[in-house]
């Protein structure tokens, strides 16, 4: 036993002396001092750290020399290494290396945020905390801080120069930082943490095929419903051309449903992809209403639904022939089945959709060019007449156009006599 003791210390008496780091009192002698800085690259780069941050930050009871291990002594050499956050946050650095900010700092993009410019430097706090840059009241202006500079977006032809902007007077945007309900979405409740993709990516939560679930992780019971219905089906079958969230509520400009401006736009949304049907409403009272700007009239949503669109010839469809007058009483109350036979989309041009209609239509076209051209040619016969009438008018000789003296006749009258 005591020679088993004996090499135990022998053995800790070989190994090296592990150097003890510095307490942070100490770094602040220095980098506490106002305007300690150094020039790199041509650029003046602030060394002083604010000591009642670091004293406050989540890394404190660390100390400095967890982040910056090279720094075990005073003096420490004049360049460090960089502060390595993996060390620590193994998966964290591993998605970031991932990301669209990741890849831009491998190409040496000086624009690109890392794991500072996000979270802060030495007054990092939990995510939980109010006052952490992080915290979702905060989100969107620590993202603003790059996405809402049109000359950085320019510089690197990001798609939606005023990401910040639209966010912030969006429905997301106001109810988080105005009302300050925190289960409103935020920069990283659609783009994630640290694995942002490009939008284009098949794995980002913001490609067009996992928009549904990323927006479904607030609006479960509206996705479970959209799922059901044609656009849903068509997009999960990987149908490109099929609409999801983002094509009608746009990704950060998402206005209220219930807003004037917004239910004149849906009309033009829906256009976008049914230019033929938007075309064909518009010539209708409906459509001409919603032209002018007015709101209570029935839009495309009012008779198709929003988010549960449906073919015609499901039965559960709103404009299903079983279902249409229903639909109808909903701003018509007494609407009957002859009511509801009306065309809100009439095609006066397509014989196989309507016979009857065509053939009116050409009848009732025929007969307006016909009367035009009737009394059109009735007004140019009518005017040459009176055209010659006034010339031979004033080809008569003065005398034959002057009136003769009172008691005496004019000489045609003679001879008549």
């Amino acid at each position: 036993m005591l020679g088993l003791l004996v090499l135990l210390l022998l053995w800790f008496s070989i190994q090296p002396l592990r150097a003890q780091p510095l307490a942070p009192e100490v770094c602040l002698s220095c980098h506490g001092v106002a305007g300690l800085d150094k020039a790199r690259d041509g650029k003046k780069i602030s060394l002083q750290v604010d000591g009642q941050a670091f004293a406050r930050s989540l890394h404190a009871p660390l100390g400095c020399g967890a982040c910056h291990s090279d720094a075990s002594a005073v003096p420490h050499p004049p360049e460090l290494k960089r502060v390595d956050c993996s060390a620590c946050h193994a998966q964290a650095a591993t998605d970031f290396s991932d990301s669209v900010h990741g890849k831009a700092r491998e190409n040496k993009d000086g624009d690109a945020p890392g794991c500072a410019g996000c979270h802060g430097s030495h007054d990092i706090l939990r995510v939980k905390d109010p006052s952490s840059k992080v915290y979702p009241l905060n989100l969107p202006r620590t993202c603003g801080s790059c996405h809402g500079d049109p000359d950085l977006a320019k510089r690197h032809r990001i798609p939606v120069a005023n990401a910040y902007q639209l966010y912030m007077d969006s429905i997301h945007g106001r109810a988080l930082t105005r009302s300050g309900l925190l289960v409103a979405a935020n920069c990283g409740s659609c783009h994630g943490a640290h694995r942002i993709l490009p939008a284009l990516d098949p794995n980002s939560s913001v490609h067009r095929s996992n928009v549904p679930a990323t927006c479904g992780q607030c609006h479960a019971g509206v996705v479970r419903t959209f799922s059901a219905g044609i656009h849903g089906k068509a997009a999960s079958d990987g149908n490109s051309k099929a609409p999801v969230c983002i094509n009608c509520h746009t990704a950060h400009e998402i206005r209220r449903v219930d807003m004037e401006d917004w239910k004149v736009e849906i009309v033009r949304e829906c256009g976008v992809c049914h230019a033929q049907s938007l075309r064909t409403y518009r010539d209708t009272f409906h459509g001409q209403v919603t032209s002018l700007g007015f709101t209570r009239i029935a839009r495309c949503s009012d008779c198709h639904g929003a988010h549960e669109i449906l073919p015609v010839s499901d039965p559960n469809s709103s404009v299903a022939p079983a279902r249409i007058v229903e639909t109808c009483r909903k701003c018509h109350p007494a609407a009957n089945a002859s009511f509801a036979k009306y065309d809100p989309h009439a095609e006066p041009a397509n014989r196989t959709r309507n016979p009857l209609l065509f053939y009116s239509s050409r009848f009732m076209s025929g007969l307006l060019a016909s009367v035009f051209v009737f009394f059109g040619l009735h007004t140019v016969l009518w005017a040459g007449r009176a055209l010659l009438l006034r010339r031979r008018k004033a080809a008569r000789s003065p005398e034959d156009r002057e009136p003769p003296p009172a008691g005496e006749s004019s000489p045609g009258e003679e001879e008549k006599q």
